[in-house]
């Protein structure tokens, strides 16, 4: 005989078919909320994967003061983690510390502490209206972070304009480094075949022609949402970028003539498909470092420590695990699809 439910019964369901409706009305809420954001502000969403995925690698963000520029105390953001012999990263121009998202899990997991600083002026680190942010200026504040991780020996990196910072370091405070690394580096005398404006992009034109620079190959398209939020930054935050870039034009702290002065072991790492600085700078700066390596990766361009990392990081495992580092050796690495 068929049965009913009482209603008592179904006074009961409601309130849980009541509690269910709501709540998927609140994950709905949730996905329109960030498929919004998404598009309004793309560049966050996506250093919110980027740090997601930085903090389930053990890699984790946090802060600290040092002094810049004059200032006793500027705040400085930066990524920490894993346990063993310190690493420490230093982005270039209009970058920032998640720029090595693809580089710094490897050497986490090849047992070394890695830390990558915001430089004063980019990322989530303060931004002094008063510093110039020249290459002496960020190479102090460099050697300022050192000191306050008490990081009396460590290994540096830097990528770009951190290339020229971090050689400068070593220049400065050649005691507590002990190995070196650059990456598509600049810090040295090289004809630009480009417009110094294009780190200013304003307009889709400037944008397309910038990524063109930094890419192996043909940019890919750029989505008009994402072009809007980089012209949002840059109309903000660009005023650092241009008064870097007029520091280094001066050509004050080149390093010309003065590698030679550097002692501790160094990888030179380039991508043959550079059309920002061309390999043959690391040429020239492998003959002036004798005890240099100096490997270049085809089908990579100005963004190698990024776009290569699967690639390169092998190469700076090797490295920095070395016993003795082969000086003077030059490997070309074919292109890896």
């Amino acid at each position: 005989m068929a049965t009913t439910a009482t209603p008592p019964q179904r006074s009961k369901r409601r309130p849980v078919w009541r509690a269910m409706r709501w709540a998927l009305l609140g994950v709905l809420t949730l996905l329109v909320g960030v498929v919004i954001f998404a598009f309004v502000r793309p560049l966050t969403m996506l250093l919110a994967v980027t740090q997601t995925r930085l903090f389930l690698d053990g890699i984790h963000s946090d802060y600290t003061e040092i002094p810049f520029a004059g200032a006793p105390r500027v705040r400085v953001h930066y990524y920490a983690g894993g346990s063993g012999s310190p690493v420490v990263l230093v982005h270039g121009l209009g970058s920032r510390a998640e720029d090595w998202a693809n580089l710094m899990p490897q050497l986490v997991r090849d047992h070394h502490r890695v830390y990558a600083l915001d430089l004063p002026g980019y990322g989530r680190s303060d931004w002094p209206p008063n510093a110039t942010y020249s290459i002496a200026e960020e190479s102090a504040a460099v050697e300022a972070f050192l000191d306050n991780r008490r990081l009396a020996r460590t290994d540096l990196a830097g990528w770009s304009m951190g290339g020229w910072i971090a050689m400068r370091v070593a220049l400065d405070e050649p005691q507590r480094i002990r190995r070196l690394m650059v990456f598509d580096s600049a810090g040295t005398t090289f004809s630009l075949t480009w417009d110094t404006a294009l780190f200013e992009p304003d307009t889709p034109s400037k944008l397309r022609a910038l990524d063109d620079l930094l890419m192996p190959g043909p940019a890919p398209h750029i989505p008009g949402f994402i072009e809007r939020d980089v012209f949002r930054f840059v109309g903000k935050h660009g005023w650092v970028v241009k008064r870097n870039m007029n520091s280094m034009l001066t050509q004050v702290g080149l390093l010309d003539g003065k590698l030679g002065a550097l002692k501790m072991p160094m990888l030179i790492v380039w991508g043959r498909q550079d059309h920002l600085i061309p390999v043959t700078v690391g040429e020239q700066m492998h003959r002036d470092v004798p005890q240099s390596e100096f490997e270049v990766f085809d089908g990579c361009g100005h963004l190698a420590p990024g776009q290569c990392a699967t690639q390169i990081g092998p190469a700076v495992k090797g490295f920095l695990d070395e016993t003795s580092p082969i000086g003077g050796r030059q490997a070309e690495i074919p292109h890896s699809p």
